[in-house]
């Protein structure tokens, strides 16, 4: 089980686009292997990150409303928000190294 906070359609928007942190959310669902195999690496990167990052994680089966707002279409997907605003996406489990590249220029 994931230690990382769980938002949902109800709590999305004060958790995400409201934070003073960005927020990199992790859009999932329990069939997706991809998604299970990044949590770990997720999981790592908040550790690292704490204070100037928060991560959360959305299960788009059971949150769909949020999923459609932002035009999920594939998991997992990681959207990086930063002042309520989507500033990345990254489709697909990706390495470590990589997210933290990718969202570097925003943290």
């Amino acid at each position: 089980m994931s230690s990382l906070q769980s938002v949902t359609d109800d709590t999305f928007d004060e958790v995400v686009l409201k934070s003073d942190l960005p927020v990199l959310v992790d859009f999932w669902a329990d069939w997706c292997g991809p998604c299970k195999m990044l949590a770990p690496v997720l999981e790592q990167l908040a550790a690292e990150q704490e204070g100037k990052l928060t991560i959360v994680k959305l299960n788009a089966d059971e949150n769909q409303e949020i999923a459609r707002r932002y035009d999920v279409m594939g998991l997992p997907t990681l959207n990086l928000y930063k002042n309520g605003e989507v500033v990345k996406q990254l489709v697909g489990a990706k390495p470590k190294r990589l997210i933290e590249k990718e969202i570097a220029e925003y943290l």
